[in-house]
């Protein structure tokens, strides 16, 4: 009797135990970013300060930001996969100088802002779904009726000195026999203000900048950006750390599930088609034809061509 007794209490505890094993096995599994934020209870977010509108600080000097919007979509499915329903989400502060290295020594878990997905980056860190697509346009007044590169054709152009924006359009105005005049201005600013004033009819830069530049402008309403454009999609793209796939997987996750949705493009609008604060420009720049196919079907290549 006794030893059936204690037959019995082994075979419950061993039941018990089995019974367990997948839970604390799941909780030895977790690695990574995803085992710092559980230990933590907190998930660590870098945020830019003035790249409009992706993160930047609105009128109360808080982070907001398309980026960031997309950034507390994936907390939302860190804090799902890990069953912690009082996740901290923390706002940290980075530049285009320290971006990097605060997610390689762990002080970030996300970084949210305009970051460009290349080869070069992708040896330090990675990245989840493109979120934008960016491209070398320019911006035109809209009674000068130009939209492709041809309609620039003996034409002065101004692009700013030192850019790869420059040297595209140089390399156009040669490849393809347009005799442009072109001028190089030492900043974006004085670039824009040659177009203002006629001194020259297009500013040749990435387009998300132009729009900015023509959207805080004293007549948003005079300007227009290209259709065509004069380089191949450079993605913009949260910020991971390197090797981490299972960090990776729900970033990409949440992200792809996103930006397939409804929600996804009404995203966008919200950031890039209508009044933004705190100034409520509105940068008029609706999705391009390369971003709604991103948009249908996501993905994080660092390949411009793959888009």
């Amino acid at each position: 009797m006794q030893f059936d007794i204690a037959r019995r209490g082994v075979a419950a505890a061993l039941g018990l135990t089995l019974a367990l094993a997948p839970f604390s096995l799941r909780a030895e599994e977790l690695t990574g970013t995803l085992k710092k934020v559980k230990d933590a209870n907190a998930i660590v977010i870098g945020y830019r300060d003035a790249s409009v509108p992706f993160s930047y600080l609105g009128g109360d000097e808080k982070p907001i930001g398309y980026a960031l919007d997309i950034c507390y979509k994936i907390a939302d499915a860190v804090k799902a996969k890990l069953n912690l329903p009082n996740l901290q989400v923390k706002l940290n502060p980075v530049t285009s100088a320290t971006r990097i290295p605060l997610m390689a020594n762990g002080t970030i878990d996300l970084e949210c802002g305009s970051t460009t997905n290349n080869a070069d980056r992708e040896k330090q860190v990675w990245f989840t779904n493109s979120h934008f697509l960016t491209a070398t346009r320019y911006v035109s007044k809209k009674s000068a009726n130009l939209h492709t590169i041809e309609d620039l054709k003996g034409k002065t152009v101004v692009s700013t000195s030192g850019t790869t924006n420059i040297r595209q359009i140089n390399e156009a105005n040669t490849e393809r026999k347009l005799g442009l005049t072109i001028l190089p201005a030492k900043d974006h600013a004085e670039a824009f203000l040659m177009v203002e004033t006629g001194r020259a009819a297009a500013f040749v830069m990435d387009d998300v900048l132009l729009a900015s530049l023509a959207a805080s402008s004293k007549d948003p309403s005079a300007y227009e950006i290209s259709t065509e454009a004069l380089s191949k999609p450079e993605p913009y793209g949260i910020m991971l750390r390197k090797d981490d796939t299972e960090f990776k997987k729900v970033a990409d996750d949440a992200t792809a599930k996103l930006y397939t949705s409804p929600e996804g493009k009404a995203l966008y609008d919200k950031w890039f088609t209508q009044a933004i604060p705190p100034r409520n420009i509105n940068l008029n720049l609706p999705m391009s034809a390369e971003m709604k196919k991103q948009f249908a079907h996501p993905i994080a290549s660092p390949d411009p061509a793959a888009y």
